[in-house]
C-alpha cells in the first residue's frame, strides 16, 4: 500500500491583484486608516511646533533685553536680569519635584505591591478605584487642602525636626556668629574642616544649620513638595500596579516553588520585570510635578533665592506659580521688552526643562527595559 501524501495546507489568501497592472489592490478601508494615522501624528507635531514657535518668538525680547531692562519691565525679577531670574526659577521647580519624587514613589512603590500580590482580591479593587478617583481631584483643591489642613497638622512636626536635627547640623558646619552670644556676625563658628568653610562661603551649599531652620507658618519649598509627592502618588501607583499585575504568572509560581518567600519572590521576578515601567511612571509623576501650578501657587510662600533652606518661607517659586500669579498684572510698557515677554520666556524655559527631562527619561526607560525580565 502505498502512503498517502499529508494533505497540504492551503496558502494564506491574497489580496486581489489588478486585472491592467498585476499589482495587488489597496483596499479604501487601508487607504483611510492610513492617512486618518498619518495625519494624527503630523497634528502632534505640528501642534508641539507651533507652541514652541510661539514661545520662542513671543520670548525673543526678554531673552536679548538688558538686565535693566528687564528689571524695569517686570518688578517681580526683584532687579535681577532674565537668566538669573530664570534660573532662579529653574532651581526652585526642580527643588520642589525632586522633594515630591523622592517621598512619593517609595509609597506608591509599596502600595502597588500590596494591590497586586498582598491585599485580598475585593479590598485591592477597592483600593484600585479609590487610588484612580484621586487622580481626578483638581489641583486647587490639592491646594486648599494642603494650606488649611495639612499645614497645621504638619507645623508641630517641622518644629520637632528642626529643634532636633538643627544641632547635628550646626555641629557638622558650624554656625555663623551670634551676637547676643558675644560673638562676631562676621566669623563662622565650629563645624568640622571642609564642611565649615563649604557652608560659610556658598550660599547654596545644602549643610547647613539653615537646612532646617523651620519658621512658622509652615508655608515653605518642603510643604510645597509634600503636596506634590500626595498629587502625584495616585499617577505613580496606578501605572506600577498595572506594571506588577503583568508580572508572567508562571514566574511568580516557579519562584515560590524553588522556596522562596513571598517578599523574595517579588525581589526576584516582579521588581526586575517592572523596572522599566516604575522608572516611566516616576518620570510622568516629574512631568506632573513640574508643570503645577495651583497648588504651589497656594501652599507656597515665594521668593527669589538658590539655596537649600528647606523649612523656610520666602526662599524659593516656581516657574509655573510665577506665571499664575504674576501674568494678569503684567503689561507691556514703554521699554524693549514687556512684563508679559518675560513670562512667557520663562515658559519656553519650562517648555525647555520638560523636553529634556522626557528625552532622559526615554533613554533610561530604554536602557532598563533592554536588561529587565520583560524581554525575558
Amino acid at each position: 500500500m502505498s502512503a498517502s501524501a499529508p494533505p497540504t495546507e492551503a496558502p494564506p489568501s491574497e489580496a486581489p491583484r489588478s486585472a491592467s497592472t498585476g499589482r495587488k489592490k489597496v483596499r479604501t478601508g487601508d487607504k483611510v486608516f492610513s492617512g486618518v494615522s498619518f495625519g494624527a501624528g503630523a497634528v502632534i507635531l505640528a501642534v508641539l511646533g507651533a507652541v514652541a514657535l510661539f514661545l520662542l518668538i513671543k520670548a525673543f525680547p526678554a531673552l536679548t533685553a538688558s538686565s535693566e531692562d528687564v528689571a524695569a519691565a517686570a518688578p517681580f525679577t526683584l532687579g535681577h536680569g532674565f537668566w538669573a531670574f530664570a534660573g532662579i526659577t529653574i532651581f526652585g521647580t526642580l527643588l520642589a519635584a525632586i522633594i515630591a519624587l523622592i517621598i512619593a514613589v517609595p509609597f506608591a512603590i509599596c502600595i502597588s505591591l500590596f494591590i497586586s500580590h498582598y491585599a485580598p482580591r475585593r479590598l485591592a479593587q477597592v483600593l484600585g478605584y479609590i487610588i484612580d478617583l484621586l487622580a481626578a481631584i483638581p489641583s486647587v483643591v490639592f491646594g486648599l487642602w494642603g494650606m488649611h489642613v495639612l499645614e497645621p497638622l504638619l507645623r508641630p512636626a517641622f518644629t520637632w525636626v528642626s529643634e532636633t536635627f538643627q544641632p547635628l547640623l550646626a555641629w557638622i558646619a558650624g554656625h555663623p556668629g551670634d551676637r547676643r552670644a558675644g560673638e562676631s556676625a562676621d566669623q563662622w563658628y565650629g563645624g568640622l574642616p571642609g564642611f565649615s568653610y563649604m557652608a560659610e562661603h556658598h550660599d547654596w551649599w545644602p549643610l547647613t544649620p539653615n537646612l532646617l531652620d523651620f519658621t512658622p507658618p509652615a508655608r515653605n519649598i518642603l510643604m510645597g513638595g509634600l503636596v506634590l509627592a500626595i498629587m502625584i502618588l495616585p499617577i505613580i501607583t496606578s501605572l506600577c500596579r498595572e506594571v506588577f499585575l503583568q508580572t508572567p504568572r508562571l514566574q511568580e509560581e516557579a519562584s515560590l516553588a524553588l522556596g522562596a518567600t513571598r517578599w523574595e519572590m517579588i525581589k526576584q521576578t516582579v521588581l526586575p520585570f517592572g523596572r522599566s515601567g516604575m522608572v516611566s511612571a516616576a518620570m510622568l509623576g516629574l512631568g506632573r510635578a513640574l508643570g503645577e501650578t495651583m497648588a504651589l501657587l497656594m501652599v507656597l510662600s515665594p521668593g527669589l533665592a538658590v539655596n537649600f533652606w528647606l523649612m523656610s518661607p520666602g526662599q524659593h517659586t516656581t516657574i509655573a506659580s510665577q506665571i499664575a500669579a504674576k501674568f494678569p498684572e503684567a503689561h507691556a510698557t514703554g521699554n524693549p521688552v514687556a512684563g508679559q515677554e518675560v513670562l512667557i520666556a520663562i515658559g519656553l524655559m519650562l517648555f525647555i526643562v520638560t523636553f529634556v527631562v522626557n528625552y532622559i527619561s526615554r533613554a533610561i526607560v530604554a536602557r532598563y527595559a533592554e536588561f529587565s525580565g520583560a524581554n525575558a
